[in-house]
């Protein structure tokens, strides 16, 4: 709290202003319930659905590329994080400059979705999605673009189904999981249990998944982020972004539970797509059959998929075209936060406007 917003003081002891008080009860509210400012607000279609997943697309109306790009986000959390606000919109800011841009959202599970996995996501969704994706388009090629969860998934399929694929990119996607921190030690076998967990729970929630997220850094997640919020609340400064970002990370989604059983066992535990062992459909992932292009990104303060997880994969594929970028940031705040637009966005836009048709 600022000096000057600081109300009167006893046995050294100061209290708020007052006259603050509305913006004490506003504090409060956030801290409780998290943001309330719309998202998401880029105009969409609706191109097509299965189950909980829905194709979208954001129309340039300056298309200046025949190529379009197709966004894959992870199984957590709201994919809006690629359109958060208008002057911080990933997806605004590219069909601005001419792309015709799809996206993925994998939608909310319920109970009924507690069985599906990655042979039920790479393996039929996403294909479903990206046949749709032509149909709607009339492109011959595309560019796949995976964040997260969703850049591992997003080259899997590249390594299943190269055809008519144009450019892979992938934004802080972990690969290898030799060395994954505190995840590795909290999630080792003989002490942790998915299986069990997803036995019990059905899909596993959201706020358990977010409390491992945080107490990866738990003061800066947990009083720095309160601090950020009272000193921007009391210094009246604007707060639009700060909420549509604390809205997002208190948006979560369910994780479906024998996706969860793969992801921790066979990624976390076993590491096995370096290995080449994943399966989906019956079919080995082998991430050397990737040849298209390859644009991977990585933050040098990326907690959540490291630098060392994220840059193994241009060392296994066989694209001689291949960019490993590592940049200043974390996991969100690259692609959102105040250096976005003069950091990766430009950076991207490059890379993309060489190798789009």
């Amino acid at each position: 709290m600022s000096p000057q917003n600081a109300g009167p003081t006893e046995h050294g002891v100061q209290f708020v202003d007052p006259t603050q008080m509305d913006l004490v009860e506003e504090g409060l509210r956030i801290m409780a319930f998290g943001g309330k400012v719309p998202t998401g607000t880029t105009p969409k279609d609706v191109v097509y659905t299965r189950n909980k997943t829905t194709l979208y697309r954001y129309r340039s109306s300056n298309r200046r590329h025949a190529t379009p790009i197709l966004f894959v986000y992870a199984l957590i959390n709201r994919p809006y994080i690629f359109d958060l606000r208008p002057e911080s919109s990933f997806v605004k800011f590219l069909i601005d400059q001419g792309y015709d841009v799809f996206l993925i959202d994998w939608g909310t599970p319920g109970w009924e979705d507690r069985n599906m996995d990655f042979d039920d996501y790479v393996g039929e969704h996403l294909p479903m999605c990206v046949e749709r994706m032509f149909r709607a388009s009339g492109a011959k090629d595309y560019t796949l673009f995976g964040y997260c969860m969703g850049g591992t998934m997003t080259a899997m399929y590249a390594a299943l189904h190269p055809e008519r694929m144009r450019n892979l990119v992938c934004l802080t996607a972990p690969f290898d999981f030799t060395d994954t921190g505190l995840y590795g030690i909290w999630l080792e076998d003989r002490h942790f249990d998915p299986v069990r967990l997803a036995e019990g729970l059905g899909n596993i929630p959201a706020e358990l998944i977010d409390v491992g997220n945080m107490m990866l850094r738990p003061v800066v997640n947990y009083v720095g982020a309160n601090v950020t919020m009272w000193d921007r609340l009391l210094a009246g400064k604007d707060m639009t972004s700060f909420l549509a970002l604390n809205k997002w990370v208190k948006d979560g989604v369910a994780f479906p539970g024998a996706a969860f059983v793969q992801w921790i066992t066979q990624f976390y535990q076993q590491n096995l797509l370096m290995k080449g062992e994943v399966t989906v459909k019956g079919e080995p992932v082998d991430l050397s059959r990737i040849a298209v292009p390859l644009l991977n990104i990585a933050g040098e303060n990326d907690h959540i998929a490291t630098p060392s997880q994220v840059a193994p994969l241009n060392e296994i594929v066989s694209s001689t075209d291949k960019t490993y970028l590592l940049l200043p940031g974390g996991h969100v705040a690259m692609l959102v936060g105040a250096g976005a637009q003069k950091g990766l966005w430009p950076k991207v836009l490059a890379w993309l406007d060489e190798r789009s048709d």
